[in-house]
């Protein structure tokens, strides 16, 4: 397989110091992992340092790479971790609760979204509270289920799921009080 032959010269290149092979690394996973800083974050000022600094971990942990992951999936990994450890550090609320909650229902959709659309949603996840936004990011956008958010953000499973239910009815809310003053 070519890619995982050149990602394996470039991970060998950036163990070796070799800054171009470093940029080449940064470059082709950068804008993606900013999208995801930005999701978790909620601003572009804070997801631009976490990616900062996430990079920076990446180098100095590359030699820690083994290959079982495509580089691709390691970085994302370490990237979300570290959105995750910055917003340890401002304690996001995480409103922990195992009372039943009321699900907003699912709906089907049959149009394509327009980029104007797919503008306001990322607009609304932004301005959802950093719990929801957290949560909802976690498991909607990055494909983690409700066990591994729990263990991640220290909440038990049915918290995760409220949170989770919480940012949809939440997000539905922003979006339709947006349609109706557009």
């Amino acid at each position: 397989m070519k890619l995982a032959i050149q990602h394996e010269e470039l991970v060998e290149k950036c163990l070796s110091g070799d800054r171009r092979a470093q940029f080449a690394v940064y470059q082709t996973y950068s804008k993606a992992m900013f999208n995801i800083c930005l999701r978790m974050m909620g601003n572009r000022e804070e997801a631009e340092d976490v990616l900062q600094n996430a990079f920076v971990d990446v180098f100095t942990k590359l030699h820690s790479f083994r290959g079982e992951a495509t580089l691709g999936a390691w970085i994302k990994r370490i990237v979300i971790n570290s959105c995750l450890n910055e917003l340890k550090k401002k304690k996001i609320p995480v409103i922990s609760t195992d009372v039943e909650f009321q699900d907003v229902e699912d709906q089907e959709y049959k149009e394509d979204f327009s980029l104007e659309d797919i503008q306001r949603i990322k607009q609304a996840i932004a301005i959802l509270p950093d719990g929801y936004r957290v949560v909802f990011s976690l498991y909607l956008l990055e494909g983690y289920d409700h066990g591994e958010i729990s263990e991640i953000l220290g909440i038990s499973e049915g918290a995760s799921k409220s949170q989770y239910s919480r940012a949809r009815q939440k997000l539905h809310q922003i979006l339709t009080q947006k349609s109706k003053t557009a």
